[in-house]
């Protein structure tokens, strides 16, 4: 009887209920299995909304999401690309390497996707470099995901996002030079350089300071512990919007649309949580994540087969579901196993986002694949195929990470 929520939970998802649904229904199923009596489920259900949204550590979140979308609107990704094309133009493969560094799929997809095709490059390439480019984003700050795993861990965010920095540069190192080693074996892929004239190069990096200078302060803020994640969430929404204004790519009605589409993310995004919440009460009421704990110790393994093991599932869990939910749904189960295994929070926060990265691009289904094939209008096997081989980067970012702990862990051991 304990496995039937469990069950419906996994019927509902398949069946396309929305995910915030199946979680509170499925766990409200749970409370009662476990407990009989239909008052202790209405209790919990009456008291978990308010308990769930009333920490000012979920504030960070639409703060976040505001900044993505006022930078979105004052065409940030647009002008990052044209500078980093301006600069990498002449190195064989070069806009792919720029569209790498500025990655977000659906906005690259139209910005990028036809000046590489207009220079010859292939479409497997491509998409590939914005498909896998675009994971990128779930590492470095402002990241949506590490705010989501640090208030459900009750891990800190400051030092999750930090945590995120180095793995995230040196995956953009390394998917950089994978584009590069394609493209010398393959040249078919990527025919043509040129080069941009020296004031030109200069001239778009006049356009983006600003924005350069932006992230470099959320980064600081965050690292110093001047401001807390909200706080800096808050000062980079507003400055990224002034940018906008004052260079007027911002206007009133793009506002309103970046505030609306803001307080829509972040319903969904809080419904979910409540769903978790409620789901969460269920897991602790029959002692789940408890007696997993117990029977992996029982079973003597050693606690790298574990974090394999759980590595894995979060790739194949991955390639099916978006990465809030996932992880709102997984960690009330895999966290305890972890933390019992002695594995530091921090740097499975940083593993947990590489698997998510995998699973959001590789075959069957990688949901950001679907993005890139849809907005880009290229055919998803040439997605899937650009993609697979790009992804060895973040494979061999996940095996230093695993080999080199403090890869992920030395940033934020340094903070105050």
């Amino acid at each position: 009887m304990i496995a039937l929520p469990v069950l419906v939970l996994v019927v509902a998802l398949v069946f396309g209920v929305p995910i915030a649904v199946a979680l509170a229904g499925s766990g409200m199923l749970g409370i009662y299995l476990v407990t009989g009596d239909v008052g202790k489920v209405m209790g919990i259900l009456s008291l978990a909304p308010f308990s769930t949204v009333a920490d000012c550590a979920l504030t960070t979140i639409p703060m976040f999401i505001l900044m993505a979308f006022f930078s979105a609107s004052s065409g940030l990704a647009r002008d990052l690309y044209a500078a980093a094309s301006n600069w990498c133009s002449h190195i064989r493969g070069g806009l792919a390497i720029a569209t790498v560094f500025t990655a977000a799929a659906s906005v690259m997809s139209k910005i990028a996707m036809p000046e590489m095709r207009r220079h010859g490059y292939s479409d497997e390439l491509a998409a590939g470099a914005i498909g896998v480019g675009a994971t990128l984003d779930i590492l470095i700050p402002p990241s949506i995901a590490m705010v989501i795993y640090g208030i459900a861990t009750q891990t800190s965010i400051g030092k999750l996002l930090i945590a995120g920095v180095v793995p995230g540069v040196i995956a953009g190192i390394l998917l950089a030079a994978m584009v590069y080693l394609w493209v010398v074996v393959s040249p078919k892929h990527a025919p043509s350089t040129y080069h941009v004239a020296a004031k030109e190069r200069w001239a778009s990096l006049v356009r983006v300071w600003p924005s350069l200078l932006l992230i470099l302060l959320v980064l600081v803020l965050l690292y110093t512990g001047i401001a807390t994640p909200t706080e800096v969430g808050a000062l980079g929404a507003l400055l990224a919007g002034v940018i906008g204004a004052v260079f007027g790519r911002l206007t009133w009605q793009e506002a309103i649309d970046a505030v609306m589409s803001t307080i829509r993310t972040s319903a969904m995004i809080f419904l979910i949580l409540l769903g978790a919440t409620i789901f969460g009460y269920y897991m602790a009421l029959s002692r789940i994540p408890q007696e997993v704990v117990t029977a992996v110790t029982a079973m003597e393994l050693n606690r790298w087969v574990v974090i394999i093991g759980i590595v894995v599932a979060y790739f194949v869990i991955s390639m099916f579901m978006d990465e809030i939910p996932l992880l709102l749904l997984t960690l009330q189960l895999t966290f305890p196993l972890i933390t019992s295994l002695g594995f530091d929070p921090i740097w499975f926060g940083v593993l947990s986002m590489m698997m998510v990265a995998m699973g959001l691009v590789f075959p069957p289904v990688g949901l950001i694949a679907f993005i890139v094939s849809a907005t880009a209008g290229v055919d998803l096997m040439k997605v899937y195929k650009g993609t697979s081989i790009l992804m060895l980067s973040l494979v061999a970012t996940t095996v230093l990470l695993m080999l080199f702990p403090q890869i992920a862990l030395w940033l934020p051991a340094t903070m105050r």
